[in-house]
């Protein structure tokens, strides 16, 4: 029987699903290859104790029974290999002698070296328990080595291919072409009366070698708003592509529009941006303009009968294009085009603007005005309050609020969620699981659930250990035996239950600061414009000191990362003076701070890069507080997903042993307990923290003060971040 590096892994998954991915792809390799196994090398015992070393703590309880029954499920798909190298074994041994190096003592297995593998020691004489030989240190380090290399080549692999995978469906296509392709007119022309609710039983999703969804039930009925929540890495935004370019089954006729990418720069206005983003309305209006001046040039051809057939040809598709536009509300099309690009943040003078002058900031927005005036059926949304500002997202709040179709939305921002969903799909151990209500009421339902089924479990376990303590007791008492039978009776029909999964938390750790006397940081007067005729801030005055906790608020372009650059002196005023305290360290999380970071390096080498002079395990141990740990600080940053960067980039930032933080977007990529850690690490430190963020719980949980930059200045807000909000979109809607 042929076995493939998918079986053996998909073997591992199964078995133990808490495994790390590089280690499943490794040993999957290293399983598959088994003519590099050395002599007398017990494959199987080797495999056995890289999973121990990595198996999370939180599964250590019931690790030896899993264990048991993965090495068990191997041994079973191996059965032939390992016998082919059995007889190699034994064939060597009796034809061929082997020349020691040194003298070997065989009395006692005297073996204490250990080598690392994700952090942790392994120790060899569980490896090579019984064996009766001394260990060749310089064959250890080689193969180490090796098993680095092999995991980081693996790693950039699986991201090459994914990447490579991704980027064939978008081969030289323009958004036009690529529409038309996931939505043909024929198939939404044929749509009415059916179905819009989409339910697929059974589906799988993979990433180059890596499996995100296994026999997965995807769910979505029509009209409903769908969140969709995860641990960084577990594959949400990889199951929207799958959606979006229709690898998942979805039905022909429900139109599809997945918002990832900023739009291409070009001479297009921002209004007729949006405008040509509905490609149907766009080719029925110059259709409709073609047919108009057909009829206008059969006017004057006579009564032949070959023209009056060609008139009512004419006339019978005009009708039916304009049917069709009416459908689609086209006539209203410039002013909900406009009024959507207007809560977005777009001005008048904006709208008229090519769209080559904007930053990838406010393509980002150009490109979710153009998937919410097309209005599809199925709106698929990546992190939207990314690219967005506070005020924009107040209003992208009320608005997806009545969104007629079904929305697929990705957020760890928890009051978005709670704002706009009306269900939570919970995705982890490659399945999909389904709550009804905002992210409120899914905590609430999760945790009461897991109380439960914690309580279930441990029942169980009382009950099975009176049942077995019974069993040991009396099975071999003569008057007790029958009772005894009927016990373990009892006990072969208790349903086996799993251990509930336990979520892990995480904790991020700023070092304490030591104390320096104020003024520590001050703006006084301060006035700033690139050029003096552009003033972009004026009169500016903030004090900063180790117990300031601010956050900064307002529309994009209104100044507030220049406010941050001016705070550490990357920027110089027109007027007005910047105080800074001689011993002041600061630390600058910037927004997009994956551009500081060195992708092929791996977070252990890019701390001793910045950092230089400490033990890798001191990095290791460092980037451990940020929780990159085990082999994922061994895998090139290019690799890692947008929120392990982010705690790459938190853990650079601790290491400056900073007296202020200022912060800018520091939620983005970060997934919940990421955001959870940040929170409560921020809480409790002793430091002074400015932040610019979008996040409503974010702001209410670190900031003790709310400052709008807007209108060319920084003030305080007397009321809290939900307020602002309000605020915000009440002056929206009271615009004509």
């Amino acid at each position: 029987m042929s076995i493939s590096a998918e079986d053996l892994a998909e073997a591992i998954r199964d078995e133990l699903p808490g495994t790390e991915e590089i280690i499943v792809q490794y040993l999957s390799g290293y399983l598959l290859d088994l003519d590099d196994a050395a002599e007398d090398e017990d494959v199987l015992q080797v495999t056995r104790t890289i999973l121990e070393s990595a198996t999370p703590s939180s599964s250590k309880s019931n690790q030896d029974a899993q264990l048991d029954k993965s090495m068990k499920r191997l041994g079973q798909l191996l059965e032939e290999p390992l016998e082919r190298l059995a007889e190699k074994n034994r064939a060597g041994r009796v034809n061929g002698l082997v020349r020691l190096d040194k003298v070997m003592d065989l009395s006692k297995a005297a073996i204490s070296s250990t080598i690392a593998f994700g952090g942790e020691g392994v120790d060899l004489e569980s490896i090579n328990k019984g064996k009766a030989s001394r260990v060749d240190m310089k064959k250890l380090e080689k193969q180490e080595a090796k098993l680095r290399a092999k995991i980081e080549k693996r790693a950039r692999r699986d991201l090459y291919e994914g990447s490579k995978l991704l980027d064939q469906h978008k081969k030289q296509q323009s958004y036009e072409e690529m529409f038309m392709k996931i939505n043909p007119l024929e198939a939404a022309a044929a749509s009415k009366n059916k179905s819009k609710d989409i339910h697929l039983p059974s589906i799988d999703v993979s990433f180059g070698s890596n499996r995100i969804l296994s026999g997965a039930s995807l769910t979505l009925a029509h009209g409903r708003r769908y969140g969709i929540i995860g641990r960084n890495g577990v594959g949400k935004s990889t199951l929207l592509r799958h959606i979006a370019m229709r690898e998942v089954p979805i039905p022909s006729h429900i139109t599809i529009l997945f918002v990832e990418q900023e739009i291409i720069g070009d001479d297009t206005t921002a209004l007729d941006s949006v405008l040509k983003a509905d490609v149907w309305r766009d080719t029925l209006l110059r259709e409709e303009a073609t047919l108009n001046a057909k009829l206008q040039e059969l006017e004057g051809e006579g009564d032949d009968k070959r023209f009056e057939d060609a008139r009512e040809e004419a006339q019978t598709r005009l009708v039916e294009v304009h049917a069709r536009l009416a459908e689609m509300e086209a006539e209203s099309g410039p002013a909900r085009a406009a009024a959507l690009l207007a809560g977005l943040g777009f001005s008048e003078s904006d709208q008229s603007r090519p769209t080559k002058s904007f930053s990838g900031g406010w393509r980002m927005r150009l490109a979710l005005a153009r998937a919410l005036f097309v209005k599809p059926a199925l709106l698929l949304l990546d992190e939207p309050s990314n690219h967005i500002d506070l005020n924009a997202l107040a209003w992208l709040e009320d608005y997806l609020q009545t969104w007629p179709g079904t929305l697929l939305v990705v957020s760890h921002d928890r009051a978005f969620l709670d704002a706009v969903a009306t269900d939570i799909i919970h995705m982890h151990s490659a399945r999909l699981d389904y709550y009804k209500g905002n992210f409120t009421q899914f905590y609430s339902t999760k945790t009461e659930r897991d109380r439960n089924l914690r309580k279930e479990y441990d029942t169980q376990m009382e009950y099975r250990k009176h049942l077995q303590a019974f069993i040991d007791r009396w099975r071999y008492n003569a008057n007790r035996a029958a009772q005894a039978q009927s016990k373990i009776k009892i006990l072969e029909k208790l349903p086996e239950l799993t251990p509930p999964e336990v979520d892990e938390t995480e904790t991020f750790k700023f070092p304490e600061t030591e104390k320096i006397s104020p003024p520590l940081l001050q703006l006084n007067e301060v006035t700033f414009g690139y050029t003096p005729d552009k003033i972009l801030l004026k009169g500016v005055n903030i004090d900063v000191g180790l117990d300031s906790r601010m956050a900064i608020v307002g529309p994009n372009g209104a100044g507030k990362s220049t406010l941050i650059k001016l705070l550490m002196g990357d920027l110089q005023p027109i007027a007005g003076h910047v105080t800074q305290n001689g011993r002041l360290r600061i630390g600058y999380f910037a927004q997009h701070h994956v551009d500081n970071l060195i992708p092929t390096m791996n977070p252990v080498q890019f701390l001793a890069h910045k950092f230089p002079g400490k033990t890798e395990q001191e990095y290791r141990s460092h980037l451990g507080n940020f929780q990159i740990s085990g082999m994922t600080g061994l895998q090139p940053i290019g690799t890692l997903s947008g929120g392990q960067k982010s705690r790459v980039a938190f853990a650079v930032l601790s290491l400056q042993r900073p007296h202020v933080l200022l912060l800018d977007e520091p939620t983005n990529h970060l997934d919940i307990e990421g955001l959870d850690a940040l929170m409560t690490a921020l809480s409790s430190w002793n430091g002074g923290v400015i932040v610019i963020s979008h996040d409503e719980r974010f702001i209410t949980t670190v900031a003790k003060e709310l400052w709008v930059c807007a209108d060319g200045t920084v003030s305080k807000f007397m009321g809290d971040v939900q307020a602002y909000k309000s605020l915000i979109v009440s002056n929206v809607k009271a615009k004509p």
